[in-house]
């Protein structure tokens, strides 16, 4: 820089001494005074213009538009150039950043709210518009109490106690949300507010208190009737007939826990395995007339067991499969009646535009179903009547069961049913699980 000075003050020296030495030669001392005093009011002239050229491009700086100068003017625009195009490079590195976060904020699966020192809402991304029904455009600026009405966020707002989440039911499109509400503060009064849709959350939970209870109470009956005889036994005078029929009633409670210990780990199994079992083709025919057989058994007689069998198999794992048609086998014998009918189908309907499908169902003319009660048939434990599951020896797990084994078969359960006129269960596959004969 001071070279750049240096050279500036001699060309201007320069520029000076030349018309100082002609105005000296023709008109003296005088002369040469008004020589320097043109010389230096030219280049004042040239150098006003010039910054006014500069001062004008750095108002509205635009590399594409330079202005034409000259000398240390030129080596100014050149430097002022220079920066710019290396603020440019690096604001447009910032905007790439804050757009890449934003966009990350945008897919996030959880709420994120900015709000600023007086309780505006500075932005917010998609899910907690969502969260909180907001429109992230029209609703900038607005104090967030205001358009999230529920006195526990206002209480919680008020309070400036964020060392807790606050847990608030808000009614939205698809019913009820739980929202997970963490509120940090952070910078001169602002605020960061995180929200997370926990209703899923809350229900697995509640399904697992009920599971957990379920379990206890349907073990705990078994084992307090096998307890109460082995008391009795041991402590009282007891008759050959007597002690037989304790016997009797303490192996069908060791029954009872035994399939539910089986169905519960059968169930888990179901539940738990991620992986697609391993497929064979299933013998329809001869699996149909095992089941029929079984029902017979089950049935002692007291009702009138029906057969219908198309021709086709099924591909599937074998093992999953029996246990899922056992089940409606069963169900269906223990729910009916003594006199009444019980009819195992499995039926086929190929069409040629590959929309066909295969069919296992099982009828009964037994007490048939409320309508309220079917939609709930898969829950766990879940059961129309509690006694008479009971006395039927059924656990409450056998149509979930039949659930989770018929969605790894791609299949669909459906329930057709009446009180007092029967029901009808099925379980119908698509056509690229069956296997036709040529």
């Amino acid at each position: 820089m001071l070279r750049v000075v240096a050279l500036r003050v001699g060309a201007l020296l320069l520029v000076m001494a030349l018309p100082a030495a002609l105005g000296g030669w023709f008109g003296g001392e005088l002369g040469a005074a008004l020589g320097a005093l043109a010389a230096l009011l030219a280049v004042l002239v040239r150098d006003s213009v010039q910054l006014a050229r500069l001062l004008r491009w750095l108002r509205w700086p635009s590399r594409e538009r330079l202005p034409a100068l000259h000398g240390v003017w030129a080596e100014v625009l050149y430097r002022s150039a220079r920066q710019l195009r290396l603020w440019e490079g690096r604001l447009q590195r910032e905007e790439d950043k804050l757009a890449r976060f934003i966009e990350a904020l945008q897919a996030s699966p959880n709420g994120v709210m900015m709000i600023d020192a007086s309780g505006q809402i500075d932005w917010c991304n998609a899910t907690a518009a969502s969260h909180f029904g907001l429109d992230p455009q029209r609703d900038l600026r607005q104090h967030a109490v205001h358009l999230i009405r529920n006195p526990e966020f206002f209480a919680y707002m008020a309070a400036r106690r964020f060392v807790e989440p606050l847990l608030m039911r808000r009614a939205g499109p698809a019913g009820t949300l739980l929202l997970n509400i963490q509120v940090m503060p952070y910078g001169d009064g602002q605020k960061l507010l995180l929200s997370r849709d926990v209703t899923q959350v809350e229900r697995t939970e509640a399904m697992r208190r009920d599971f957990v209870a379920n379990v206890s109470h349907e073990i705990k009956t078994p084992l307090t009737v096998i307890a109460g005889f082995i008391e009795s036994m041991r402590t009282l005078q007891l008759s050959d007939a007597e002690r037989e029929r304790m016997l009797v009633l303490m192996q069908e409670q060791s029954d009872r826990m035994r399939r539910l210990v089986e169905d519960l780990l059968t169930l888990a199994h179901l539940e738990g395995d991620p992986h697609q079992p391993a497929e064979e083709t299933v013998r329809m025919a001869p699996m149909v007339e095992r089941l029929a057989e079984e029902a017979r058994a089950l049935s002692h007689g007291r009702h009138t067991i029906e057969v219908v069998a198309d021709a086709g198999d099924l591909r599937g794992a074998s093992a999953e499969l029996t246990s899922a048609f056992s089940n409606l086998v069963s169900n269906a014998v223990r729910y009916t009646p003594d006199g009444g009918r019980v009819r195992i189908a499995w039926r086929v309907s190929s069409a040629d535009d590959g929309h066909g499908w295969a069919e296992f169902s099982v009828s009964d003319s037994g007490i048939g179903i409320a309508p309220e009660h079917i939609p709930r048939l898969t829950e766990r434990f879940y059961r129309v009547d509690r006694g008479r599951s009971r006395e039927s020896g059924g656990t409450g797990l056998g149509l979930a069961i039949v659930k989770h084994a018929l969605l790894r078969h791609q299949a669909e359960l459906r329930v057709v049913s009446h009180p007092g006129q029967g029901s009808t269960f099925s379980a119908r596959f698509p056509a690229a699980r069956l296997v036709t004969a040529d």
